[in-house]
């Protein structure tokens, strides 16, 4: 999808984000569990990058785990970013937190961020090139040494365990069922709109923008994610 249709369908999908994906709460606490565990050694008053923020799960986890940090959230979405504000407000933080509507080249590449996640993001970026210089505008907003999350959907489309991954991942999010027709429809949909590479692929995409080797620290179906630090001699122009 191009950059405006993504935004046109967030826009849509945003009074009922939250609502969609409350089934996948025992998955998004996990991560979070492992998320706590990678921001750990960050400072007591540590600057957070939320990339593609949404209406904030993320960022109200960590904002209500750790009152001394703050964050900068990064969404082309305004519906989405009305909600994640108005989450902001009602959970008491809102002073900590900046709101940039757009998309991340836009927002000043100022290196004064400690850590930046980025969740279910990456994908709809179908070029591996324009894949790179995403995770390379993370790097220039990132202090050197600074901590990426990075989750996406990934896999071997061409191998026999995608299929098996594919029917259980499609169980988990229809509450009906899944039929042939449910899954033929992902599978072109994945195959159309969203960049499903194997994990090795996407660790070296991530390298390659300015990141030491990412290490994986998260699976559930076809969700991956990876951590890494940016590296100290990167080029930030």
């Amino acid at each position: 999808m191009h950059n405006e249709e993504l935004k046109a369908l967030f826009d849509q999908q945003a009074a009922g984000y939250d609502k969609q994906w409350a089934g996948m709460a025992p998955i998004r606490d996990a991560l979070y569990i492992l998320l706590d565990a990678l921001f750990a050694q960050l400072p007591e008053n540590a600057r957070i990058l939320c990339v593609g923020v949404g209406t904030g799960a993320e960022l109200v986890h960590l904002a209500e785990r750790c009152p001394g940090w703050h964050f900068t959230a990064v969404d082309p979405s305004g519906t989405m970013l009305d909600i994640c504000r108005q989450k902001a407000l009602q959970g008491g933080f809102l002073s900590r937190c900046s709101f940039h509507q757009g998309y991340l080249d836009a927002l000043p590449a100022e290196p004064g961020h400690d850590g930046a996640t980025c969740f279910l993001v990456s994908q709809f970026l179908l070029e591996p090139q324009a894949r790179i210089a995403f995770f390379h505008e993370i790097a220039r907003r990132l202090k050197p040494g600074g901590v990426l999350a990075s989750v996406d959907l990934a896999a071997d489309m061409e191998s026999p365990a995608y299929e098996a991954l594919l029917r259980n991942w499609m169980t988990l999010m229809s509450s009906a069922g899944v039929t042939p027709q449910m899954l033929e429809r992902a599978r072109a949909a994945y195959a159309r709109d969203v960049a499903i590479l194997p994990t090795q692929q996407v660790a070296a995409l991530i390298e390659t923008a300015g990141f030491e080797a990412p290490v994986q620290f998260f699976q559930a179906g076809l969700m991956h994610g990876w951590f890494c630090p940016r590296k100290a001699d990167i080029v930030l122009n």
